[in-house]
C-alpha cells in the first residue's frame, strides 16, 4: 500500500516507548503510595493530576498525538478544559459539603 505524498511518517525509538513504560510505572506507585497517605481532600487532587500526566503521556507518545495536526491537539485540550471544569464543580461541590 502506497504512503499519500503528503503524509509524514514518524519513527519513534523504542527506547522512547520504554522511558515512557517506566514513568507510568513510576507513576502509578506513586499514585498507590499516596492514596496510602492521608492527606484529608487533597488526595483525590493529587490522584487526578498524577492521572492528568499518566494520560498526558499516552496521549502524546502511545497516540502519536505529538505528531498529528495541531486541530487534534486543540480538540484534545478543549475535551481536557472541560473535564477539568466538570472535576472542579465537583470537587467544590465535595468541598462544600
Amino acid at each position: 500500500m502506497k504512503t499519500p505524498e503528503n503524509e509524514k511518517n514518524h519513527i519513534i525509538p523504542y527506547r522512547t516507548f520504554l522511558y515512557v513504560l517506566a514513568g507510568l510505572i513510576v507513576l502509578t506507585l506513586i499514585s498507590v503510595t499516596v492514596t496510602q497517605i492521608s492527606l484529608g481532600t487533597f488526595t483525590v487532587a493529587v490522584a487526578l493530576i498524577i492521572a492528568g500526566i499518566k494520560s498526558t503521556f499516552v496521549l502524546a507518545i502511545f497516540m502519536h498525538l505529538k505528531f498529528e495536526n495541531k486541530m487534534f491537539s486543540r480538540a484534545v485540550f478543549g475535551v481536557i478544559l472541560l473535564l477539568s471544569a466538570v472535576i472542579t464543580i465537583t470537587l467544590l461541590d465535595y468541598l462544600n459539603r
